[in-house]
């Protein structure tokens, strides 16, 4: 029986396969020439016909124009699944990584154990990051298995962005989903054994229950999202974050486990939750003297922290490169325009609040003298009935005809326990599901007086009593004249339906109103908001408004299709107004300046003084540092129970009132803004301090450059798409830098290869698919990037048809051309040369054999035989050349032949290049991983030979230059 060696080309089924470092001699694990990953199949050669493949040579015959070696160069390296370079994965995923996201990773490859805390800001790319890593680990062989720990609600989009970007197939792990899964488990199986790659809902695993099962059989690569909900700071620490923080200690105990903690907060104003972090990251961190030189080294290897202004420019002169060749500019939002509109009570809702006021008042007074469970019980009743009737009317009714949850506690603390939830906006809340609907405010002793405050609230639905509702119609249709697709963000759910039922009809014809809240499941609320976006077209006139509660206010990205945020209810925690316009805010907004508009009530004494001491002074912290500083949870509930007290007593007690807002008031707002310039500075000083040091600037540069020479630059992507797209009879119409084409007169083979990644129903519509220079798109576009599946399959279509001489139709990539220019002065021929590495990688689980792949352009003057070699610059010049001249066909077949025949006295040459190459590939291996002597010892190269010559171009003189 023949044996064939990985990386050596053979033929079975009727094509030509690779074959991969997984074979045996008794089965082959093969990847078709030129396939992805997602084609490897197994042969067995005792069964099947298996021989040795030769490349086959290009033919004189079939020539093609100016334009043909660079195109098949092109579509060869955007088809690479396995692409020669430091990083084994960036070839094979769906997502083309911004250089400043490559620096978590450098930094990974350096650990032989990965444990790094990911804090960059809001919007920057955690995700990406994380799942770089990810996916790199997982190519390299050193880590089998992977779980996302994340809150439920964030629980498919994590499973998405996994799938699609990263090829990471993980099973979800919900409550409601584990049930199903262990129905299909073998006796004493656990779930997490059968399913290496898991999503798991923390909430979910963090109970004893399924804590221990996870811990025993947890994978070696573990990813725990907004990791800040998951450490306990002091005794203060709600339940569940203990609850959570137990959890990954023990997952952390294993110090062969690889773990990824990533939070835009890891300090959330607490150094004790800091520390509690880097605990779980390295143990000698917790104690460690972050003040001294040698405990930031220490840092610096396990913390990565940006902002946006440290990585918006990235890899300029300004970070110590000697020119800005790598420059890369991404598009962040360059401020938020803030905007605070009033409105003031209409006579009969002002009656109402005043009515309401005085109830509550009365039933706290009361509920003094029977204890302190009932004095709780009514306070938290208290600002529920006063939050929901600022908040909407209907709202309002709601909460009128519902129990307070508080009323059923057996204590105080329990009374505490059930209020607090529903009624605070806490930023270090468990998770905000559950938390959006309306809280309740009857208790036994008030039904009848409560019942008619209701029925009261349910008249003043509509535009003529609620000024509120009126002013939001009125900034919205301004808004919506601007261009803008604005969010309207609401604090409990019947406010948000509410609004939703009386905005639709209100707005212009074209304007597609639809709401979101926790009514829905996470999977449903993703689809109404692609739903929205697909009803409302691609019309330059329609406009879309989704009217949300804080349901999305974390995690879900909406930048795609909204550009504005609307506060219809101040949130009592401004934390929670970043997190809201943090989803609009972000890497892939189109506009410059997101619009913030806030909605206050004047005069319901309770909106106005939230927004002065809260809110305002939260967003000139913001300014002052370009970065959010979350506000002390104790000190800003200090500050809104002080104006619910005070609220409480202006009826009654007035001039108590007025003496309890100038001291208890102000004394609790100046304790409030000490406390957050406290907690500003620390964040200033500790960025300044712990500022990311490990990886440099040009050594990113030098990885950068390895990337784009192996995988192809940007403009590449984009000449490539374009002059692809024309020559294959598309329509092309431009956009500013970005540009649609209509392939629906393109050939049937290119039109059956969009249509599972833009649609069938889109490519039957002839709808023209829009190109974007921006790699972060929405659904439906492409991005002019080589990992996007549209600019994947127009490379696959245009491969595919150069390699087939047979085919019909356009070609616009050919494997021979004879081209007259005048851009050189003696026969110059350029070759497009295949070359496949056998890579010996390292890892702590044993050696990983891979095959990789590189194309490479290689020129000479003169005759094969005694070739004058050009540099890799001269040849890559040829492919800017254009024909002066035509080329009679027939001479230009017989200059092709002549040429092919004689090439193999290329083959020293062409070799020893290979050679280089496999030396160059194993320094950048090396490189990637200097700070670990243990895995930089065992990396090894070798090229495998003969390398395979795709293509062959002769430029000839003009004016009568000898061929």
């Amino acid at each position: 029986m023949t044996t064939f060696t990985a990386g050596s080309l053979v033929s079975a089924r009727g094509r030509d396969w690779v074959v991969l470092p997984e074979s045996a001699d008794d089965m082959l694990v093969l990847r078709p020439l030129g396939g992805a990953d997602d084609d490897v199949a197994a042969v067995f050669p005792a069964f099947e016909d298996v021989r040795s493949a030769e490349f086959q040579p290009p033919s004189a015959d079939d020539l093609g124009d100016a334009l043909a070696a660079g195109l098949l160069r092109s579509a060869l390296r955007i088809g690479f699944r396995s692409g020669a370079g430091p990083f084994r994965s960036l070839a094979g995923i769906a997502v083309e990584p911004r250089a400043y996201q490559l620096v978590p990773l450098m930094m990974a490859l350096r650990q032989r154990v990965v444990r790094l805390l990911i804090s960059d800001d809001v919007g920057i790319g955690k995700t990406v990051e994380a799942g770089l890593i990810a996916s790199e680990l997982l190519a390299q062989g050193s880590a089998k298995g992977l779980a996302v720990l994340c809150s439920p609600a964030l629980a498919e989009q994590w499973q998405d962005e996994l799938r699609t970007k990263f090829g990471i197939d993980a099973e979800l792990v919900l409550a409601s989903t584990v049930s199903r899964l262990e129905r299909g488990l073998d006796l004493g199986q656990s779930l997490f054994d059968r399913h290496p790659h898991v999503v798991v809902s923390t909430d979910f695993i963090k109970s004893t229950r399924h804590r221990d099962d996870f811990v025993k059989h947890c994978p070696d690569l573990v990813i725990v999202d907004e990791a800040h909900t998951c450490v306990t700071a002091d005794d203060s620490t709600s339940k569940q974050n203990q609850l959570r923080y137990e959890l990954l200690q023990k997952v952390a105990a294993d110090t062969e486990r690889h773990l990824l903690l990533v939070t835009a907060t890891p300090h959330s104003g607490k150094e004790s939750a800091f520390r509690a972090l880097l605990g779980l990251v390295k143990p000698e961190l917790a104690e460690a003297h972050l003040e001294t030189d040698a405990g930031r080294r220490l840092l610096a290897a396990h913390f990565v922290q940006r902002k946006r202004a440290d990585v918006r420019q990235f890899l300029t002169t300004n970070d110590g490169l000697a020119d800005d060749n790598l420059r890369e500019d991404t598009a962040f939002p360059s401020d938020r325009f803030f905007k605070d509109e009033t409105y003031k009570l209409t006579p009969a809702y002002r009656a109402l609040l005043d009515d309401a006021i005085a109830y509550a008042s009365e039933r706290v007074t009361a509920a003094g003298d029977q204890g302190k469970r009932e004095v709780r019980i009514a306070w938290w009743s208290a600002i529920a009935l006063l939050r929901s009737l600022v908040s909407s009317p209907r709202a309002a009714t709601q909460t009128l005809r519902t129990r307070s949850a508080a009323a059923s506690a057996a204590s105080a603390e329990e009374a505490d326990r059930l209020g607090a939830p529903l009624t605070r906006d806490a930023a270090d809340s468990d998770a905000l599901e559950g938390l959006d609907v309306a809280p309740g405010a009857e208790t036994e002793e008030a039904g009848a007086r409560l019942a008619e405050l209701a029925e009261r609230a349910l008249l003043l639905e509509g535009t003529d009593e609620d000024r509120k509702l009126a002013t939001l119609v009125k900034q919205l249709k301004a808004l919506l004249a601007d261009g803008y697709h604005p969010i309207v963000f609401c604090r409990y759910i019947p406010t948000a339906e509410y609004v939703a039922e009386h905005l639709e009809g209100k707005l212009g014809r074209k304007t597609v109103v639809r709401a979101v809240t926790g009514t829905l499941s996470p999977q449903q609320r993703l689809q109404r908001i692609e739903d929205l976006a697909e009803e409302a077209g691609d019309d330059a006139a329609a406009r879309r408004v989704l009217v949300a509660t804080d349901c999305l206010s974390e995690g879900v990205n909406l930048q795609h299709y909204f550009d504005a945020v609307v506060h219809y209810d101040l949130a009592w925690n401004p934390t929670r107004h970043d997190q809201r316009e943090g989803r609009v805010d972000r890497y892939g907004q189109k506009r410059d300046t997101v619009k913030v508009i806030t909605l206050y009530g004047s005069d319901n004494g309770i909106d106005g003084k939230v927004l002065e001491v809260l809110i305002k002074k939260h967003r000139q912290i913001r300014k002052d540092l370009g970065i959010s500083v979350s506000v002390p949870d104790a000190a800003s509930s200090g500050v809104t129970d002080a104006i619910v007290e005070w609220l409480l007593m202006r009826n009654d007690r007035p001039e108590q009132a007025s003496l309890f807002e100038m001291e208890t008031i102000n004394d609790r707002a100046e304790q409030l803004d000490a406390d957050w310039k406290s907690a500003a500075e620390r964040e200033t000083t500790s960025r300044s301090r712990f500022a990311q040091r490990a990886i440099r600037p040009d050594e990113v540069a030098k990885e950068v450059t390895a990337i784009r020479e192996t995988l192809g630059r940007a403009d590449e992507v984009r000449d490539f798409t374009r002059q692809s797209l024309a020559a294959l009879d598309a329509v092309l119409r431009n956009e500013g830098s970005d540009f649609t084409a209509d392939v629906s007169g393109a050939p049937v083979g290119l039109r059956d290869a969009l249509a599972p990644v833009v649609g069938g129903e889109a490519i039957e519509r002839g709808r023209p698919i829009p190109f974007r220079a921006t790699a972060a798109v929405a659904r439906g576009e492409a991005a002019l990037v080589r990992t996007d599946p549209v600019v994947g399959s127009i490379a696959g279509f245009v491969l595919n048809a150069a390699l087939d001489d047979k085919a019909g139709g356009p070609r616009p990539a050919r494997r021979c051309g004879v081209i007259r220019t005048k851009g050189v002065g003696t026969r110059t021929t350029l070759l497009l040369v295949r070359y496949r590495f056998h890579l010996t990688l390292p890892s702590r689980v044993g050696e990983r054999q891979l095959v990789a792949e590189d194309a490479r352009l290689v020129a000479f003057q003169g005759a094969p035989a005694n070739a004058t070699w050009l540099s890799g610059e001269e040849a890559i010049r040829l492919l800017d050349l254009t024909a002066d001249e035509n080329t009679d066909r027939d001479f230009g077949a017989r200059t092709m032949a002549r040429v092919l025949d004689a090439l193999p006295a290329t083959k020293p040459h062409l070799e020893a290049y290979g050679d280089e190459l496999a030396a160059e590939l194993l320094a950048s291996h090396r490189r990637v991983r200097l700070a670990s002597a243990e895995i930089v010892r065992g990396v090894n190269v070798t090229a495998q030979k003969p390398a395979d010559i795709l293509g062959a171009y002769v430029y000839l003189p003009v004016a009568g230059g000898v061929a």
